[in-house]
């Protein structure tokens, strides 16, 4: 089987192509009849839904791994318990999903791929939903240590009330640009004319 794409997709970090380069692949190999169970990539297919946040992609993929290929590779099932703490949306589950096991290669990348895109999207969650925040839940969120979280939230431009251990979030300012036509400013520019006269 020719794995050229998805290797060069893998090597390039481009992550987001992954699941659509294995379901096509996985396609053409498929209408030509050919046996592929064994060999093919099921943890770099799955991880690849999940790293673009397509549970239910990717649990179907799952539920179509035939049993023998989930019991003699354990990397596959635990590529699965990270979707299975996003679908059941265990925050800190995730995190320890993705540390409790021992990750190969080209899955290493795409694992670790996966861990920063996944933080920095809690992270933004925490910003859009928080004003001020407990520590302890903050490190909740993100999967870590207490001490870590606070080095994280501050380095993000927030601020931390020592007493409370309460974290303040900085909100980020959302600038928006109005672009009027140039025949509507026209005749605005007519209208305010007007009322000054």
């Amino acid at each position: 089987m020719d794995f050229t794409l998805l290797k060069e997709v893998l090597a390039s970090e481009s992550y987001g192509k992954v699941a659509d380069v294995c379901d096509e692949l996985m396609l053409k190999v498929a209408a030509k009849g050919v046996s592929f169970e064994e060999e093919w990539p099921y943890a770099i297919h799955l991880l690849g839904h999940i790293y673009v946040n397509d549970l239910n992609s990717a649990r179907f993929l799952w539920k179509s791994v035939p049993a023998s290929v989930k019991d003699g590779r354990p990397e596959i099932a635990a590529v699965w318990r990270i979707g299975q703490c996003l679908w059941t949306r265990d925050y800190a589950g995730v995190y320890e999903a993705v540390r409790m096991f021992d990750w190969s290669g080209d899955v290493s990348s795409l694992v670790k791929a996966f861990s920063e895109s996944y933080t920095k999207e809690m992270f933004h969650l925490l910003e859009s939903a928080y004003a001020t925040i407990r520590v302890a839940d903050t490190a909740n969120f993100l999967g870590m240590s207490e001490e870590d979280a606070t080095t994280y939230a501050l380095q993000q431009g927030w601020s931390i009330d020592p007493t409370s251990e309460m974290l303040t979030v900085k909100k980020k300012r959302v600038i928006t640009e109005q672009k009027l036509d140039p025949s509507k400013l026209q005749r605005l520019t007519e209208y305010v004319f007007h009322l000054e006269h």
